[in-house]
């Protein structure tokens, strides 16, 4: 009997689920390099050295905007993970992967060859659509001739996508996401308080004090470099600071959500102003942003419970359940067609 794997490369987060124990092994995707091609580290290990490393150490993300970046480091951790960690036989295994819609077939290739091109090949090897993998993971029936509006917003990327009787009718893919986010509150902090802080600081003041909704009340203490006298500084900075450095970038999103919502057939409309916006990925988690949605779209907002993994969650029922089997494709039959 073979075994299913669901593999969610995001930018900021490696998922990977397992159909022999439900499971869903979740890492920083970062890699750790010497020697200019040597893996040091990966995983949480490498990021852990984000922003601490020195020179002869370089610590990379292979997904860029959602696409493959580095190739051949992406393919090894990925392998190790797998063998290591899970214990994987990869060539009795059945994979399907989470690809971006609005991303080149040649884009979503890298994607297929990262395991076509080992010396173990898998059982089968299958791509997915990630939102429609983002509606199963939240529990959605989406071979239903229902509109369902779900939107991803990443580390990178956001994507937004109408989907119905189990097809995209619209999608779009913003280049930003929640690191965009803690750049905002890096140059917002510089500019106001002369204060230069790093991303893993932001990211702790975005998900500690952060919000979409002002007067939070909340405060946080951090450490940071005076930019005038060059010296480490401690600081607190309220949640009113956090949320005046990205309310620019979370009023974007909302705006992009409801231009797609200008476009959207009215009987497609109608449904989804009746069940409502689901907002899934990592970023969805900030304080107040399903209601900051909600002020700009006049539609009540679903948040994913555990919007990280929907997407794993999601592969993991097009591997076990027949009637979703279908949404998993060959990347041959799609370029050669």
């Amino acid at each position: 009997m073979s075994t299913g794997y669901g593999i969610d490369m995001g930018t900021g987060n490696l998922k990977i689920f397992s159909d022999t124990d439900g499971t869903i092994i979740n890492e920083k995707n970062t890699i750790a390099i010497v020697n200019k091609d040597q893996m040091y580290a990966y995983g949480d290990e490498a990021y852990m050295m984000f922003e601490k490393a020195p020179e002869t150490i370089a610590v990379s993300f292979p997904i860029v905007n959602g696409v493959i970046a580095d190739f051949d480091n992406m393919q090894t951790m990925l392998l190790e993970l797998l063998e290591n960690k899970l214990k994987a036989r990869i060539k009795s295994s059945d994979i399907v992967i989470a690809v971006p819609t609005d991303i080149t077939e040649v884009e979503k290739k890298a994607f297929y060859d990262m395991f076509a091109k080992t010396k173990n090949k898998a059982k089968s090897i299958l791509l997915c659509e990630k939102p429609l993998a983002d509606a199963l993971g939240m529990g959605l029936d989406v071979t239903l001739p229902t509109g369902v509006m779900v939107v991803d917003v990443g580390a990178d990327t956001t994507e937004i996508s109408v989907i119905s009787l189990g097809g995209l009718v619209l999608s779009t893919l913003l280049p930003y996401g929640g690191n965009k986010l803690d750049e905002s509150i890096v140059t917002y902090l510089k500019r106001r308080f002369n204060l230069l802080i790093g991303k893993k600081t932001a990211m702790s003041l975005k998900e500690e004090i952060g919000g979409a909704m002002g007067g939070m009340g909340k405060s946080m203490s951090i450490v940071g470099r005076d930019v005038v006298s060059g010296l480490p500084i401690e600081m607190t900075i309220d949640s009113d600071v956090v949320y005046d450095g990205i309310k620019d970038d979370l009023e974007n999103i909302s705006q992009n959500i409801r231009m797609l919502l200008e476009k959207v057939p009215p009987e497609l409309a109608k449904d989804i102003v009746a069940s409502g916006i689901y907002l899934t990925g990592g970023s969805s988690r900030i304080s107040g942003f399903s209601e900051f949605i909600t002020n700009m779209t006049n539609i009540k907002v679903n948040v994913s419970e555990n919007g990280e993994e929907s997407v794993a969650r999601g592969l993991g029922r097009v591997l076990g359940d027949e009637k979703f089997r279908r949404f998993g494709y060959s990347i041959r039959s799609r370029i050669f067609s």
